[in-house]
């Protein structure tokens, strides 16, 4: 017997992704699955719908919501990290209201930019407050991290918190099938062999080539600028315009892409917003899109015949390797230590690690093309300079941490970042500790 807790269970149906498939996983035998939220009416959705996927696939779990999140820990063998302090409302809408208000537009706002610093900064206490307890209650657990901003929190935790932690990411395993697609190439997307490394959102794809070792490079890239595939890559064009400039693909969306460079969002530019396809506002315009939603995707969510199929999440894959000690390799989010040696070794970066009954073993990867380790540099910085504001408590970092944010610094000046951040400390008041 095992135990997952997973905390921001009121992230229903990312519960059912990760907990579902824990279910549908017979190799694992009987476990003890708690949920645990702030929000009791969403916790308890969660809970009537793992119990149904439970009853209705002949699953040996036992699931049980908590309100006392000590309680929750308790005896955890995993930790499944899902949370977002301050929600939709207030938290992200004053992430993207108060940057409009100096002419800074962002797409997604999660990762980096000021609305990944801010959203750092909010959610560091409650994950050290998770940690405070781990270390009580369940110390050996391992704390599988699906937040964001996944490079600053996991690399916070590994570096400050003292517990064993490794963050996730699906944009690993949708690379190569996106890139493939967008220029009718799938018949390869199970007959190729790739390498990905780099950091979370910004990983490069340093090589693709068929079962005969043949590059696959050179054809993509012909078919991405013949203009033949244009509707296919209409919502990718920022990640194919990388690829031509640095010659690389990286594996997060063109959304997200287009504000980790100071190269797309530029207001003197307003051409290129169409020229690229940049959905500006995207992440709240999908909120508010969910939570409309919401009503009739529960129904179907939490209903007796609720249906459940294996995600392509690596939650369940790494528990059934650890727990019966079986061999998988995963992309996973890690302290660089020369993992990538172009890279900082305080870096939080993403590469294969093997995982079997000892947990996660980050594998060795080596020197990534030098352009594409300038621009993870680039984002590094404003990851690492956040941490350290995050920890210190300091108002002048958290500065710092937005002038060397590459969109933010292309944008505005010096003064105005400083006043924006101060805005945003204003408007976050009640969400943030007191910083100094």
């Amino acid at each position: 017997m095992f135990k997952i807790t997973f905390m921001g269970a009121g992230s229903t149906v990312f519960a059912k992704n990760v907990l579902g498939d824990c279910i549908l996983s017979p190799e694992l035998g009987e476990f003890d699955i708690a949920l645990y939220d702030i929000d009791k009416e969403r916790l308890n959705d969660s809970l009537l719908m793992l119990e149904n996927i439970n009853k209705n696939y002949n699953g040996k779990a036992t699931v049980k919501a908590y309100t006392d999140r000590k309680e929750a820990l308790r005896g955890a063998d995993f930790v499944i990290n899902a949370i977002q302090v301050g929600g939709y409302e207030p938290c992200t809408v004053t992430d993207f209201e108060v940057p409009k208000k100096y002419g800074l537009r962002q797409t997604i706002g999660d990762t980096l930019g000021i609305g990944g610093i801010f959203r750092a900064l909010r959610t560091v206490p409650v994950l050290e407050g998770f940690a405070e307890d781990i270390l009580q209650v369940c110390p050996k657990a391992l704390f599988l991290n699906y937040t964001n901003p996944m490079a600053i929190l996991t690399g916070y935790m590994l570096k400050y918190l003292g517990i064993r932690a490794v963050g996730l990411c699906h944009s690993v395993q949708v690379c190569v099938p996106v890139l493939l697609e967008s220029v009718g190439m799938e018949e390869y997307t199970d007959k190729c062999r790739w390498k990905i490394g780099g950091i979370n959102h910004q990983a490069w794809l340093t090589q693709i080539e068929d079962e005969k070792g043949n590059d696959l490079y050179p054809e993509i890239k012909r078919r991405s600028l013949s203009g033949e595939y244009a509707e296919k890559m209409k919502n990718d064009l920022v990640r194919h315009e990388i690829m031509h400039r640095f010659g690389y693909y990286n594996t997060e969306s063109s959304e997200h892409t287009a504000e980790y460079s100071p190269y797309f969002i530029k207001s003197g530019y307003p051409g290129l917003i169409e020229r690229f396809n940049i959905p500006l506002d995207e992440y709240p315009r999908r909120c508010v899109n969910q939570i409309a939603g919401w009503k009739e995707m529960r129904k179907k969510v939490v209903s007796s015949a609720v249906e459940h199929t294996i995600s392509r999440e690596f939650g369940m894959r790494i528990i059934r390797a650890m727990v019966n000690d079986s061999p998988y390799l995963i992309h996973g989010n890690v302290l660089n230590a020369g993992l990538i040696t172009n890279l900082p070794p305080s870096a939080c970066v993403e590469v294969p690690c093997l995982i079997d009954g000892n947990g996660p073993t980050p594998c060795y990867f080596g020197a990534l093309p030098e352009q594409c380790a300038a621009l993870n540099r680039t984002n590094i910085n404003v990851q690492n300079m956040t941490i350290e504001a995050a920890r210190t408590r300091r108002k002048e970092l958290v500065y710092m941490a937005a002038y060397l944010d590459p969109h933010t610094a292309a944008e505005l000046s010096l003064d105005d970042i400083k006043s924006l951040c101060d805005d945003l400390f204003a408007a976050h008041k009640g969400w943030l500790p007191e910083y100094r």
